[in-house]
């Protein structure tokens, strides 16, 4: 299989450390890139060049021309679907590995995309103008045209929230892509995300590597994807096989792509295309037994496909989850820290992220992905819980427990999870944990390891009743004569971190004076989630307001958080500066209650 000699990677993290470790097995020397302070994938490297940024393609270009790359390879996300950059690359005499410019442009924005899937007799929702939504049309879906990955996308279920969802899409969709484009379609209730894997070489050939289903969504980013789609009707995955493939040959598509539908019983409709390879792309190479970035980089240099359609088969199932930095019982927002230790299971896991890793906010949160694999989805769930109780990042709020919870709900054993289901079932799986007694019985043999055995005499050994404190502040007595049980753990000796089926909790000996934090019923200070910038202050001080009224958003990672009213009452102060750069937990507002006011 001929490929390219030499490779840039224009991107950081897993997927850049994937793309490396493709080249070094396929003999490609491997360049990397990377911003100041940002080395965690440069292992896999033989060499390395500093960027000022992801998104500066003409210093990317520039490196590639000074270290003698013959290809750049653009991952996922940054530049991955930037029509200009992939002619800046062609101008400069290199290969971009991944579809031609004139492609991306034009599948890459979901309002072409939507006249070129009509044209390919691929079915599509309804779309309205923003001053021309019929009142019988909610629920609707704003969303970007530019881009993906959730972002600048928003579900309005009545006419009175429109307005707010228009500004608030723009915003995040001009801070992420450059583009504030929009469009509004039909809102599929109760569907389901199934999208295709493509691929196309330069000989005219296209192929589908079957289906995967990326149905379990928070704020319209995937966090568990697997192959194939289970329960498909057989109908239903024949039509959308084929349309896909159609929709390529409409295009003349080469490379790596994924055509991506919503899917309700005998209905599937066209969402749009990826013109690159997805953060998924590992569960359709273990039921086809192939590798992706080993394909692309193959197409890359003229090569066909290495198999015809007849050749690829779907056996068994796969499941991946993605591992994120954020707090699934706090909305899911971003964390930031640094990993004390890092245990991940056997088998795949796509990371950088080891023991010492800082976290930041400067990137998207995904810290890995894990794979599990079985005959059949019973047994790829089974392995996959297995795989989460083995996983554990200590010193950073990760969502491990949240995914361990989900795989092995019953609602995704019995695959009834749609894309809403997060937002519409949230009780149980985004009700915080309550502190397991397994968890603290572990602490307490790591905390008190001299004090585990007992008196021993002539008969068995006294009990022996150990203490440690959570991190509420709550006291727990455990018998220190128990076992101790498997599972990631660790102690400094004064605190112990512990796992249990793949949620953290930390613990420590009691000192006598450690109380649980009150807090006053009726003051509520509106801090900052996590560093960001203060995009809109919307209330002044003195305002009355309702309980859930927002008060002003912040910008971080990309994503738009608004602040809102914890309760009804009276803002007493404003804190927030728009534009202003502020920390996470930083005082932005203070709302106080009508009763609390009075007892000052």
């Amino acid at each position: 299989m001929a490929t390219p000699e030499s490779v840039l990677v224009a991107n950081r993290g897993e997927i850049a450390a994937r793309v490396l470790r493709a080249c070094r097995e396929l003999g490609i020397r491997g360049i990397a890139i990377h911003v100041a302070g940002d080395t965690a994938h440069l292992a896999l490297a033989d060499e390395a060049v500093e960027v000022p940024s992801y998104l500066d393609g003409a210093a990317i270009v520039g490196a590639a021309q000074a270290s003698g790359a013959a290809a750049i390879h653009p991952g996922y996300g940054f530049l991955s679907e930037n029509a200009e950059f992939a002619r800046a690359v062609a101008r400069a005499g290199l290969v971009f590995v991944g579809p031609d410019a004139d492609v991306i442009e034009l599948m890459g924005r979901k309002d072409r995309a939507r006249e070129v899937a009509e044209r390919a007799g691929v079915p599509v929702t309804p779309r309205f103008e923003p001053d021309a939504v019929p009142a019988d049309a909610y629920p609707v879906l704003v969303k970007a045209a530019a881009g993906g990955g959730g972002k600048g996308m928003h579900v309005v279920r009545g006419p009175e929230g429109l307005a707010d969802a228009l500004a608030t899409a723009a915003r995040e969709a001009r801070s992420a892509f450059g583009d504030d484009t929009l469009l509004i379609e039909r809102y599929v209730e109760g569907g389901r995300h199934v999208e295709v894997q493509v691929f196309g070489d330069r000989h005219g050939n296209v192929v589908h590597l079957f289906e995967r289903d990326c149905s379990a969504q928070r704020r319209h980013q995937k966090v568990v994807e697997e192959a194939p789609a289970p329960g498909l009707d057989p109908q239903v995955r024949e039509r959308i096989l084929s349309a896909a493939v159609a929709l390529c040959r409409e295009v003349g598509y080469v490379g790596a792509g994924t055509v991506e539908y919503l899917v309700r019983g005998s209905e599937a409709y066209f969402l749009e295309m990826n013109t690159r390879l997805q953060v998924e792309h590992p569960v359709t190479e273990e039921v086809t037994g192939t590798d992706l970035v080993h394909w692309q980089l193959a197409v890359a240099a003229d090569e066909p496909l290495p198999r015809t359609q007849d050749q690829i088969t779907c056996t068994g199932h796969a499941i991946e989850v993605r591992v994120y930095a954020e707090d699934p019982y706090a909305g899911f927002l971003p964390q930031a820290g640094t990993v004390r230790e890092a245990w991940w299971p056997g088998g795949r896991v796509e990371t950088v992220v080891e023991d010492g890793t800082a976290v930041t906010s400067s990137f998207d949160p995904m810290l890995a992905k894990i794979v599990a694999t079985g005959d059949d989805r019973d047994a790829a769930i089974d392995a996959m819980t297995e795989a989460l109780d083995e996983t554990a990042l200590f010193g950073l709020t990760t969502n491990t427990g949240f995914l361990r919870r989900l795989v092995d709900s019953e609602e995704f054993r019995a695959g009834r999870v749609d894309t809403g289901f997060l937002d519409t079932h949230p009780e149980g799986l985004l009700t915080p944990p309550e502190v397991p007694e397994a968890a603290a019985a572990h602490a307490a043999r790591l905390l008190w390891p001299d004090a585990g055995d007992g008196w021993r005499l002539a008969g068995d050994a006294a009990p022996v009743v150990l203490p440690v404190v959570d991190q509420a502040g709550e006291r727990h007595e455990v018998d220190g004569t128990s076992g101790l049980p498997p599972g990631p753990a660790t102690t400094d000796g004064v605190r112990a971190w512990v796992a249990v089926e793949g949620q953290p909790w930390v613990f420590e000996r009691p000192d006598g004076t450690r109380r649980p934090r009150a807090v006053h019923a009726g003051d509520a200070e509106v801090t900052a989630p996590m560093p960001g910038t203060v995009i809109a202050v919307e209330v002044t001080e003195g305002q009355e307001v309702a309980a859930g009224d927002r008060l002003g958003a912040v910008e971080a990672m990309k994503m738009e958080l608004a602040l809102v009213a914890p309760h009804a009452g009276v803002v007493t102060q404003v804190a927030a500066r728009e534009g202003a750069q502020v920390k996470m937990g930083e005082l932005l507002f203070h709302v106080v209650a009508p009763e609390a006011e009075e007892d000052r």
